[in-house]
Protein backbone atom coordinates (compact mmCIF):
# COMPACT_ATOMS: atom_id res chain seq x y z
CA UNK A 1 0.00 0.00 0.00
CA UNK A 2 1.22 3.46 -0.77
CA UNK A 3 0.86 6.57 1.31
CA UNK A 4 -1.82 7.80 -1.06
CA UNK A 5 -3.98 4.73 -0.49
CA UNK A 6 -3.18 2.89 -3.71
CA UNK A 7 -1.95 -0.65 -4.02
CA UNK A 8 0.67 -2.03 -6.32
CA UNK A 9 -1.01 -3.88 -9.15
CA UNK A 10 0.37 -4.73 -12.59
CA UNK A 11 -1.28 -2.95 -15.48
CA UNK A 12 -2.13 -4.49 -18.81
CA UNK A 13 1.06 -3.05 -20.30
CA UNK A 14 3.22 -4.90 -17.76
CA UNK A 15 4.19 -1.86 -15.71
CA UNK A 16 3.26 -1.21 -12.10
CA UNK A 17 0.19 0.96 -11.56
CA UNK A 18 0.02 2.69 -8.18
CA UNK A 19 -3.03 4.75 -9.02
CA UNK A 20 -5.69 2.13 -8.28
CA UNK A 21 -7.08 2.94 -4.83
CA UNK A 22 -7.04 0.06 -2.36
CA UNK A 23 -10.22 1.35 -0.73
CA UNK A 24 -12.33 -0.13 -3.55
CA UNK A 25 -12.16 -3.54 -1.85
CA UNK A 26 -12.08 -2.44 1.78
CA UNK A 27 -15.35 -1.94 3.63
CA UNK A 28 -13.79 -0.82 6.92
CA UNK A 29 -10.47 0.91 6.15
CA UNK A 30 -10.11 1.97 9.79
CA UNK A 31 -9.48 -1.66 10.74
CA UNK A 32 -6.37 -1.90 8.55
CA UNK A 33 -4.32 -0.29 11.30
CA UNK A 34 -5.17 -3.28 13.54
CA UNK A 35 -3.56 -5.92 11.28
CA UNK A 36 -0.57 -6.56 13.53
CA UNK A 37 -2.80 -6.90 16.58
CA UNK A 38 -5.12 -9.30 14.73
CA UNK A 39 -2.13 -11.41 13.67
CA UNK A 40 -0.90 -11.47 17.27
CA UNK A 41 -4.30 -12.73 18.47
CA UNK A 42 -4.31 -15.39 15.76
CA UNK A 43 -0.78 -16.46 16.71
CA UNK A 44 -1.79 -16.74 20.36
CA UNK A 45 -4.88 -18.82 19.54
CA UNK A 46 -2.89 -21.23 17.37
CA UNK A 47 -0.15 -21.40 20.02
CA UNK A 48 -2.68 -22.26 22.73
CA UNK A 49 -4.15 -25.09 20.66
CA UNK A 50 -0.82 -26.62 19.67
CA UNK A 51 0.78 -25.90 23.04
CA UNK A 52 -2.01 -27.69 24.90
CA UNK A 53 -1.80 -30.64 22.51
CA UNK A 54 1.97 -30.81 22.99
CA UNK A 55 1.59 -30.60 26.75
CA UNK A 56 -0.80 -33.56 26.80
CA UNK A 57 1.49 -35.49 24.43
CA UNK A 58 4.37 -34.99 26.87
CA UNK A 59 2.30 -35.57 30.01
CA UNK A 60 1.12 -39.06 29.00
CA UNK A 61 2.92 -40.19 25.83
CA UNK A 62 1.84 -43.83 26.20
CA UNK A 63 -1.87 -43.16 26.60
CA UNK A 64 -1.91 -40.33 24.08
CA UNK A 65 0.10 -42.42 21.63
CA UNK A 66 -2.43 -45.24 21.83
CA UNK A 67 -5.29 -42.86 21.10
CA UNK A 68 -3.65 -41.53 17.93
CA UNK A 69 -1.84 -44.68 16.84
CA UNK A 70 1.76 -43.62 17.53
CA UNK A 71 4.54 -45.00 19.67
CA UNK A 72 5.33 -43.23 22.92
CA UNK A 73 8.63 -42.00 21.46
CA UNK A 74 6.90 -40.52 18.39
CA UNK A 75 4.24 -38.98 20.62
CA UNK A 76 6.91 -37.36 22.81
CA UNK A 77 8.71 -36.01 19.74
CA UNK A 78 5.42 -34.65 18.42
CA UNK A 79 4.76 -33.02 21.80
CA UNK A 80 8.17 -31.34 21.84
CA UNK A 81 7.65 -30.07 18.27
CA UNK A 82 4.20 -28.69 19.15
CA UNK A 83 5.46 -26.94 22.29
CA UNK A 84 8.49 -25.44 20.52
CA UNK A 85 6.33 -24.35 17.59
CA UNK A 86 3.92 -22.71 20.02
CA UNK A 87 6.75 -20.85 21.73
CA UNK A 88 7.92 -19.62 18.34
CA UNK A 89 4.46 -18.29 17.52
CA UNK A 90 4.07 -16.54 20.86
CA UNK A 91 7.47 -14.85 20.85
CA UNK A 92 7.98 -14.41 17.14
CA UNK A 93 11.43 -16.02 17.39
CA UNK A 94 11.95 -18.24 14.34
CA UNK A 95 8.27 -17.71 13.63
CA UNK A 96 8.31 -18.84 10.01
CA UNK A 97 10.06 -22.17 10.70
CA UNK A 98 7.68 -22.63 13.66
CA UNK A 99 4.63 -22.03 11.47
CA UNK A 100 6.03 -24.32 8.78
CA UNK A 101 6.63 -27.08 11.33
CA UNK A 102 3.09 -26.74 12.65
CA UNK A 103 1.79 -26.87 9.06
CA UNK A 104 3.62 -30.18 8.58
CA UNK A 105 2.14 -31.50 11.83
CA UNK A 106 -1.31 -30.41 10.62
CA UNK A 107 -0.79 -32.15 7.28
CA UNK A 108 0.16 -35.32 9.17
CA UNK A 109 -2.99 -35.07 11.28
CA UNK A 110 -5.17 -34.59 8.21
CA UNK A 111 -3.45 -37.49 6.44
CA UNK A 112 -4.04 -39.73 9.45
CA UNK A 113 -7.70 -38.79 9.66
CA UNK A 114 -8.39 -39.12 5.92
CA UNK A 115 -6.34 -42.17 4.92
CA UNK A 116 -5.96 -44.24 8.08
CA UNK A 117 -9.14 -43.49 10.00
CA UNK A 118 -11.32 -42.76 6.91
CA UNK A 119 -12.78 -39.71 8.64
CA UNK A 120 -14.85 -37.30 6.55
CA UNK A 121 -14.48 -33.54 6.51
CA UNK A 122 -16.96 -33.07 9.38
CA UNK A 123 -16.58 -36.57 10.86
CA UNK A 124 -18.71 -38.04 13.61
CA UNK A 125 -19.29 -35.81 16.63
CA UNK A 126 -17.16 -33.10 15.00
CA UNK A 127 -14.07 -35.32 14.87
CA UNK A 128 -13.41 -34.57 11.21
CA UNK A 129 -10.43 -32.79 9.74
CA UNK A 130 -12.11 -29.40 9.25
CA UNK A 131 -10.53 -28.15 12.48
CA UNK A 132 -7.05 -29.28 11.37
CA UNK A 133 -7.52 -27.57 8.02
CA UNK A 134 -8.50 -24.33 9.73
CA UNK A 135 -5.38 -24.41 11.93
CA UNK A 136 -3.25 -25.27 8.90
CA UNK A 137 -4.67 -22.22 7.09
CA UNK A 138 -3.99 -20.00 10.09
CA UNK A 139 -0.39 -21.21 10.18
CA UNK A 140 -0.11 -20.49 6.45
CA UNK A 141 -1.13 -16.87 7.09
CA UNK A 142 1.44 -16.65 9.89
CA UNK A 143 4.10 -18.16 7.62
CA UNK A 144 3.39 -15.73 4.76
CA UNK A 145 3.16 -12.62 6.96
CA UNK A 146 6.02 -13.54 9.33
CA UNK A 147 3.52 -13.03 12.14
CA UNK A 148 3.09 -9.29 11.63
CA UNK A 149 4.94 -6.50 13.38
CA UNK A 150 4.35 -7.51 17.01
CA UNK A 151 7.22 -9.96 17.39
CA UNK A 152 10.45 -9.96 19.40
CA UNK A 153 13.30 -8.45 17.37
CA UNK A 154 16.98 -9.25 17.83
Amino acid sequence: MTRTGGTRCPSAEGRDDWSRPMWLNVTFPQLLSWQDFALLIMRLVVAIVFGASGYYDLKDPVGRGKSVGLSSTATSALGVAEVLGSLGLVTGVLIQPAALGLILIGLGAIQRKVRTWKTGFWGDKNSGWHYDLMLLSMNLVILCTAGGGLVLRF
